[in-house]
């Protein structure tokens, strides 16, 4: 049981999101539709495991489906994704406050080495 997927014990994209296999899909999907058997070549995961998790993504809204001749064909749905977006949009300060000091003690580093390597010559 080790790589089945659960049922979503809340109906919202984070729960979704949150494990790592609907993410994949999420990824294949964003590169355009594609049929289940596409995303179990892709995952190495057998069909049923697929299954149950675009179940879930499709349940919160994160995947829609259509049926073209005898195949379904899966595609992302991106609005839902928002939420979490907005929230981690939250943090990007905090990130870029981060990055914009190692760039400075990068850049300090670079030049005590310059430095340095003057030195020996």
């Amino acid at each position: 049981m080790l790589g089945m997927a659960r049922a979503a014990t809340t109906a919202d994209a984070f729960n979704a999101v949150a494990e790592p296999r609907r993410r994949q899909i999420l990824d294949l999907l964003a590169g355009g539709e594609r049929p289940v058997n596409d995303l179990v070549a892709q995952l190495h995961l057998a069909q049923p495991v697929v299954s149950k998790h675009l179940r879930v993504l499709r349940e919160v809204g994160l995947v829609g489906v259509r049926d073209h001749g005898r195949q379904r064909l899966y595609r992302l749905e991106g609005q839902p994704l928002k939420p979490i977006h907005d929230w981690v949009k939250n943090y990007e300060r905090s990130w870029s406050q981060r990055f914009d000091r190692l760039d400075v003690v990068l850049e300090e580093l670079k030049e005590n080495k310059e430095e340095h390597d003057g030195d020996d010559k």
